[in-house]
């Protein structure tokens, strides 16, 4: 590993997830992609200057992050806190969104014009999607946990899309509108 800095993909219950991390803590997280090697080749565009590690060959610290990430998508109610961020060359404003995003404890959600609000200005709920969309560290800054005001799940980057939210949802026991899963967790 090159000055600490690295990345890995490793498997959880709804496929593999990519992780790099450097010396400051988590750079990215990446979701699924259809399949194993669609993760690792996205980890390798997004991270081209890191190398490609196993999972045990990282820093004690990104161990304890796949361990938190897997339990969190196999429905431990985790809030992932404990992970640090290297927030070095993210915008001030998605720095917020992400920090309010990050409060939302597992199985609870909240619409883009309530953080919107928490910032300040409901106006801001479409800037808060967009920040959203380019949050880098999808699960654990939890994007998933944001809908839309009529509790329609809205956009989501992760391959799957909507239904991908939806199922991170349901795993967390979260009820958006209150209706019942389409998946059997």
């Amino acid at each position: 590993m090159r000055n600490g800095m690295a990345w890995t993909v490793f498997p959880t219950a709804i496929g593999f997830v990519g992780l790099a991390w450097g010396e400051a803590g988590l750079l990215g997280a990446q979701l699924p992609e259809a399949d194993e090697a669609g993760t690792r080749a996205r980890m390798a565009r997004r991270f081209p200057a890191l190398v490609e590690v196993g999972p045990a060959d990282l820093a004690a610290a990104a161990a304890q992050a796949i361990g938190g990430i897997t339990a969190l998508l196999a429905g431990e109610p985790r809030d992932l806190l404990e992970i640090a961020l290297d927030l070095r060359g993210v915008p001030d404003f998605n720095r917020r969104v992400y920090a309010l995003a990050r409060r939302i404890p597992p199985g609870r959600t909240r619409s883009y014009g309530e953080l919107a609000l928490d910032l300040g200005d409901k106006g801001l709920a479409r800037a808060v999607g967009q920040a959203l969309g380019h949050n880098p560290f999808t699960p654990v800054v939890p994007c998933h946990r944001i809908l839309g005001a009529d509790g329609r799940p809205g956009g989501f980057s992760a391959h799957g899309a909507a239904l991908t939210k939806l199922r991170m949802l349901a795993i967390e026991g979260a009820r958006p509108q209150g209706t019942a899963s389409l998946f059997p967790f």
